[in-house]
């Protein structure tokens, strides 16, 4: 899919257009604190993108009062509509789906066995329910919502484990590294034989992930237990 969408404003009878980074827009007219320029895929303000027609310095003054093409482009993305076609629309709604599915997944456990859902029976549980995606709104928002209306089809709770690692010296310092950044270590301990013990805290989802990632890189010589799930 092409990033860019137009955002379009009407002016009297002048119409003005930019070219934007949906999801990034779209915070911007919720009131995010976006920078403008991270917004913009150019920052060229148009009379009509498709043709390539850009508005001319006396256009922009009369229609706004500034020929600043950011604070010009501020105002388009704030009070003009976002144009997508209905391939980008379907495209958008796809990958916000996955989004959601992924966050549910890695968040989300069945109470009765404390491991998660398998992503493809969440998305069934999905469409059975009828969740509504927008293209636009923060799939993490949205997810929360979902998983009130999945309740009603699939077991969940977000959870969060409690993981005891022990890693065999040659590995430690990887190990840890990757430990780190897919959760929170609560307890470390540096062994004298240079192994590292220490307690993890993750989305309860993330546990096989972190298993297989340990077994692929110390050659499924760590140890992992389960603590706690909460």
């Amino acid at each position: 899919m092409e990033r860019g969408v137009v955002a379009r404003l009407t002016v009297g009878k002048e119409k003005f257009e930019v070219l934007v980074d949906p999801d990034l827009a779209w915070k911007l007219r919720k009131g995010k604190d976006i920078d403008i320029k991270s917004v913009l895929i150019t920052e060229l303000i148009y009379r009509d993108v498709g043709k390539g027609l850009k508005a001319s310095r006396e256009e922009l003054l009369k229609a706004f009062k500034t020929d600043d093409a950011l604070k010009v482009a501020e105002q388009i993305i704030r009070k003009g509509e976002l144009q997508l076609t209905a391939q980008q629309r379907k495209e958008l709604i796809e990958m916000k789906r996955r989004q959601i599915i992924d966050f549910i997944s890695r968040n989300c456990v069945d109470p009765k066995t404390n491991l998660p859902h398998p992503p493809l029976r969440i998305e069934n549980a999905l469409n059975e329910a009828k969740v509504s995606i927008n293209p636009f709104e923060d799939a993490e928002a949205q997810a929360l919502e979902a998983i009130k209306a999945l309740k009603a089809i699939l077991p969940l709770k977000i959870a969060q484990a409690v993981l005891e690692v022990r890693i065999p010296p040659p590995y430690a310092g990887k190990a840890y590294a990757m430990v780190s950044k897919m959760g929170s270590i609560k307890r470390s301990e540096w062994l004298g034989d240079g192994s590292w013990k220490g307690e993890v805290e993750l989305p309860a989802g993330l546990q096989p992930s972190l298993i297989d990632k340990l077994n692929s890189l110390t050659k499924g010589s760590a140890q992992v237990k389960l603590l706690s799930v909460r």
